[in-house]
């Protein structure tokens, strides 16, 4: 019960007032909040003779009106629905009798405790409590809060830019406090307002509604939001604090008018108000065209549906305008190690809004943003910073091959609105009585049961039915159903309680798939815990302060985000300790990383003249730029890119073409005359040219001499392997060179620096030749492990056609899934789905992807959302293949087989088992079925043979194809009339790849494209084959078929 803060409303009185409602917020010890609506309303008083401050009323002659008030309490936000509520209460109890009151409110309460609350997803839940039908509106996904409020409230009270300027206070976690006359309005509007801030989540103390005997909470020292009363407005603004003015729209200091804060950044905040001026705010523009209603609930559906619409409007610009502050952070996140590289965050921001994120970075609010972000949360924030971020390729553009036209690239693929469906609550049953309540219960279950789209919401809500009914087993079944076909609105802690309370639950065979996972889940939980391992940790990179060994120096340098490839950082550690022991100290290594931010700093104020920028492509940028030197072209200085050296000439700046890493013939250092001296010099000479360029680099000589020639050798590597990686990684050395020479200052800096000069090397030790058949039929390369420390095997490889996105899925360990644009071959998404390795993958029903586990789960993906949400958990061991086919009635079926022999065929509509049978499954064996189905070819990774058999005689194969230097076959498709076969080599670790003809049965070709056995093959509509090596080479290459 609310206790009124004003004593005039306490009292009795002849005038009978309208009902008052408005909001509060409890926040307990753990930050965990509950919400409350409050309605404070008056009702006649039967009492004769009532005596008050002294004074006798008589009945008879003036009728009374008592205050009470009204207050429901739920752990969720539904303020609209419960005030709904609470205005159907009202009417019950205005003709009440007294002695009937208390009842009437606990039957009120009884039939709230019956609505089960709707699962996250497009599933509402309404009810009737007479006269009016109250909706529940569900949450958009798990991790999304619910929204049952007016978001539109801040538009109508404040401008736009005022509106930036409060939410750039709780951003920067500043002493809120807000003023209204409106007690109601106080939490709506802070409601809203914290809203707009998702996914980020307000972290300090939080009261909406401060009474009067509370004001001295708003001397604590720390960032706050609070609510008073516009009365108290001159007694509070004696403190420090950020005043708003809900009623007038105004936000201003107690100390001055304005706001001394920096404001949000410019691009961000200018895209937001251009934004939220095309908001229609007004409902009653939306009836002009429309008649007078005469039903009361249809006219409330009607406004319900257009608030749910601007609602979404809303929270789709607020979440913009949060991608836009917030975009890149984690480009500066290093997720091995959980470091945030504020510092290069901070510089790469522009100079106007730098104050705005030093203050942001230092948050409570900001820090469990970047939690999230480090643990790859995907949430909205993610989805649409993905789907807006630029295409920025890695790759050198014209490295690459697209194999289909690139019109498309840019197109961003968004998830189409689902239509929201409402489950309607069977009607309450007019005695709460125990077999009347579990008879409408039930009543429930039997409309819960019909097959729709939104069967796993149906699931979740008719386990939540069965379990107030008392019937456990039905709702862990229930359960289990709902684990297989959306993961995601899975109730784990419900269910672990369900477990817990059933020790005889074991006995039904078909819940013990569920109860062993819930129980593993808690082991796994309870070891996690036990060995001290922190999801919530983030650091901030700091420079060392102690001398450093090369396990704490590649730990180091990767955390600073300079390089992330051990085999990189071990040669760069070789560099900086040559000549003394091996470690590297807190003063070089600071050097070191000053020069080569200042280096990078310098290549991005590069600015190059229209005029040079027509001779060079679009993704080229200058990363070296030498001093004004006297050249055989000129006087002016070189510039190095990632695919060229050029002249940038004195005086008007022109270009002038010093050559293409390609077209290098010689690189040396030489001598040019200079009076009686000899100065030192680069001298170049050129495919074509019959004169050699030289500089006169002078004391820069040797070094631009060792870039060059890395630079050289990677290029001429790049073009064998068809793989840009190479051009990456040898512009990484030569900018390494460079930060190491103007680090060392010695005369052994230079054979310091030779020490990173590794494709050169390789290129004067062990020239990198490719065979000429596997240079013909090789395309390109791609490195699904780029980014990461180290390769990592890829295990599956999954091609999915489409007129606008065609796709290529990539497994590596611990079942993370890749996927790249198969134009530009630019990765677009990362998930997880378990924590196993992944075995095989395949398309079904062109929105689904399939992906069978060593933790013999099959995970589906949805391919629209890119989100795994469904379980298929039928099957005892690790499931080794998927296949798909139509059955003679044209309804689609797939089949799946796991380790210990068990076949399973799979209805793909309903996600159930139509037939299960067990057969003989070859361990550590490739099957392929081919010529119309009759012939079976088969191989074995301790084998190099391709074995092949008649269908209808299968006791020995019919022939038999030696693959020549083969240890062994891991991998085998079908394309047109070939049989490509991925392995290993007798004589070396390499990967190999034949290509067999299925007529003649013989080797047509062996390509050499791996440093590692061949794992993964897959077909690109008959026209590419792509492979997948090991984890000594990690990387994906594409061929072409013939």
């Amino acid at each position: 019960v609310y206790r009124a803060e004003s004593s005039r409303y306490s009292q009795p009185t002849d005038d009978l007032r309208s009902s008052i409602y408005h909001f509060l917020v409890f926040t307990d010890l753990f930050g965990n909040r509950t919400h409350g609506v409050v309605v404070q309303c008056y009702r006649a008083s039967c009492q004769e003779g009532v005596v008050q401050n002294g004074h006798r009323w008589n009945s008879t002659k003036s009728r009374l009106y008592t205050p009470f008030a009204l207050c429901i309490i739920s752990k969720f936000p539904y303020y609209n629905a419960l005030r709904d509520c609470l205005s159907c209460l009202l009417v019950q109890l205005r003709p009440a009798r007294q002695a009937d009151f208390e009842e009437t409110i606990k039957e009120f309460s009884a039939k709230l405790s019956l609505v089960p609350l709707p699962p996250p997803g497009q599933l509402h839940v309404s009810f009737s409590l007479r006269p009016l039908q109250v909706v529940l509106p569900s949450r958009e996904d798990q991790d999304s809060p619910v929204i049952d409020i007016d978001l539109h409230l801040p538009f109508l009270c404040f401008t736009h830019t005022t509106l930036l300027q409060v939410l750039s206070c709780l951003l920067q976690e500043q002493r809120l406090v807000f003023f209204s006359s409106d007690w109601a309005r106080l939490t709506l509007v802070a409601e809203s307002l914290l809203l707009y801030l998702q996914p980020l989540s307000w972290q300090q103390p939080y009261v909406p509604v401060l009474a009067r005997g509370m004001l001295d909470f708003l001397m604590a020292p720390t960032a706050f939001l609070m609510g008073c009363h516009i009365s108290h407005f001159e007694e509070v603004a004696t403190e420090d604090l950020i005043l708003v003015n809900v009623d007038d729209g105004i936000i201003q200091s107690s100390c001055s008018e304005s706001i001394d804060l920096p404001a949000i950044p410019l691009a961000a905040a200018e895209s937001f108000i251009s934004r939220a001026e095309c908001l229609q705010l007004h409902y009653d523009l939306e009836l002009c065209h429309l008649g007078v209603g005469t039903d009361a609930n249809a006219l409330r559906s009607q406004r319900r549906d257009w608030q749910r619409r601007l609602n979404s409007q809303i929270q789709n610009i607020a979440l913009e305008l949060v991608v836009n502050i917030f975009r890149g952070v984690q480009d500066f996140l290093n997720h091995e190690h959980r470091v945030f590289n504020s510092e290069e965050f901070l510089r790469m921001r522009e100079p106007a809004d730098q104050l705005f994120y030093k203050k942001v970075l230092e948050t409570h609010i900001f820090h469990s943003f970047l939690r999230d972000r480090l643990n790859r949360k995907w949430d909205t924030f993610s989805r649409m910073e993905q789907n807006t971020r630029n295409h920025v390729h890695r790759y050198d553009a014209g490295m690459m091959s697209s194999l289909w036209d690139r019109s498309n690239q840019a197109t961003i693929r968004k998830s189409p609105k689902k239509a929201v469906k409402i489950f309607r609550i069977p009607e309450f049953p007019p005695p709460l009585a125990y077999h009347y309540t579990v008879n409408s219960a039930m009543y429930c279950v039997t409309h819960l049961t019909r097959p729709s789209i939104l069967l796993s919401r149906y699931h979740y809500l008719r386990g939540l039915v069965n379990t107030v009914s008392n019937r456990r087993l039905d709702a862990l079944e229930d359960f289990q159903s709902l684990y297989k076909t959306d993961s995601d609105i899975f109730p784990s802690q419900m269910v672990k309680s369900l477990v817990d309370s059933l020790p005889d639950a074991d006995r039904r065979p078909e819940l013990k798939r569920l109860i062993s996972r819930v129980k593993r889940d808690q082991e796994l939980e309870r070891a996690s815990h036990g060995n001290g391992h922190e999801e919530d940790a983030v650091k901030r990179f700091q420079l060392p302060k102690k001398f450093m060994q090369l396990e704490e120096f590649v730990k180091c340098v990767q955390e600073s985000g300079i390089v992330k490839d051990q085999g990189t950082i071990h040669r760069l550690f070789d560099a900086l300790t040559v000549g003394h022991q091996k470690q590297v100290g807190p003063d070089l290594f600071r050097v070191f990383y000053t020069i080569w931010k200042e280096t990078e700093a310098e290549a991005q104020e590069v600015c190059l003249p229209a005029s040079v920028l027509e001779h060079i492509e679009t993704t080229e940028c200058v990363f070296k730029l030498s001093s004004s030197v006297k050249t055989s072209r000129g006087v002016g200085k070189i510039a190095m890119t990632q695919r060229r050296l050029f002249l940038l000439t004195d005086g008007r700046p022109g270009y002038v073409e010093v050559a293409q890493y390609r077209d290098l013939e010689e690189v040396k250092v030489s001598s040019a005359p200079f009076l009686l001296l000899r100065i030192p010099s680069l001298k170049l000479r050129v495919r074509g040219r019959k004169e050699a360029f030289e500089a006169n680099l002078k004391t820069e000589t040797e070094l631009w001499n060792l870039m060059v020639k890395e630079m050289w050798a990677g290029r001429n590597i790049a073009d064998q392997h068809k793989d840009p990686q190479y051009m990456q990684q040898a512009l990484t050395n030569a900018l390494l060179m460079d930060a190491v020479v103007g680090s060392l200052q010695s005369n052994k800096a230079i054979y310091a620096a030779s020490k990173l000069a590794h494709f050169d090397r390789i290129k004067m030790e062990v020239p990198m030749m490719v065979p000429k058949t596997t240079a013909e039929t090789l395309k390109h390369k791609i490195n699904p492990s780029l980014e990461l420390a180290a390769p990592q095997a890829v295990d599956v490889l999954l091609y999915t056609p489409g007129k606008t996105h065609r796709q290529l899925w990539v497994s590596v360990s611990g079942g993370k899934v890749m996927v790249f644009d198969a134009s530009s071959w630019s990765l677009t998404h990362t998930c997880h789905v378990g924590n196993a390795r992944l075995n095989c993958m395949i398309l079904v029903d062109k929105d689904q992807v399939w992906m069978g586990s060593e933790d013999s789960v099959i995970y589906i993906i949805s391919m629209v959302a890119m989100v795994c949400n469904r379980q298929l958990t039928e099957h005892r061991a690790e499931v080794t293949g998927l296949a798909l086919d139509a059955d003679k009635y044209s309804q689609k079926v797939a089949y799946s087989c796991s380790a210990e022999g068990s076949i399973m065929v799979w209805d793909v509509s309903t996600l159930q088992v139509s037939l299960q049978y067990l057969h003989i499954v070859l361990a550590d064996s490739t099957v392929q079925k081919s010529r119309n189905m009759e012939e079976l070819w088969s191989v074995c990774v301790d084998s190099g043979e391709v074995c092949i058999w008649h269908i209808k005689d299968t006791t020995k194969p019919f022939h038999r194809v030696t693959l020549p230097d083969c240890t062994g076959c891991y991998c085998m498709i079908k394309v047109k009339n070939q049989v490509w076969v991925g392995g290993a080599g007798r004589s070396s670790t390499k990967g190999k790849i034949y290509i067999l003809d299925m007529e003649r049965y013989q080797v047509l070709k062996e390509l050499h494209g791996h440093t590692d056995k061949v794992t993964a093959l897959c077909s690109a509509e008959d026209r590419y084959v792509l492979s997948g090596a090991g984890k000594h080479d990690g990387k994906i290459a594409i061929w072409k078929v013939e």
